[in-house]
């Protein structure tokens, strides 16, 4: 099955995860970069606001073909128990009725509340979800 891990990441450890899922899979990878860069202080600030409120960051476009692909996982960073802004803008770029699945990363390993919701986000976009994970990163 040819997989494809798109994945933000902020600090750079979805980053190494992502690397790590993508060689265990044999998928290929790419990391999703925002227009601006993200200064802690936006992250810290109107990042968590945008997270918390599934608002969107614009992205650059992506190099990958997704129609390409049986199945996309979106592994993304968490801010306020929610995925990052850019998440939502990366799940509308999804083609219709594409098999994804959802890991979160963060420092907890835990989304909680917002993992029902997220997922209903996502299926509203017309994507078919194969699993969600929240992942724990290393201290």
């Amino acid at each position: 099955m040819k997989t494809l891990i798109l994945y933000y990441s902020f600090s750079g450890k979805t980053r190494e995860l992502a690397k790590e899922k993508a060689a265990s899979l044999s998928a290929d990878s790419e990391e999703v970069f925002t227009v601006r860069n993200v200064s802690k202080a936006w992250a810290f600030t109107a990042g968590i606001f945008k997270s918390i409120g599934r608002k969107k960051t614009p992205v650059k476009p992506l190099e990958s073909q997704l129609d390409g692909y049986e199945r996309i996982i979106l592994m993304f960073p968490v801010w306020a128990g929610h995925p990052v802004p850019m998440f939502n803008t990366v799940a509308e770029l999804l083609p219709k009725n594409t098999p994804v699945e959802l890991i979160m990363v963060s420092q907890s390993g835990n989304t909680g509340e917002t993992a029902e919701k997220t997922k209903e986000f996502v299926k509203n976009l017309g994507l078919t979800i194969e699993g969600y994970t929240d992942m724990k990163t290393s201290e």
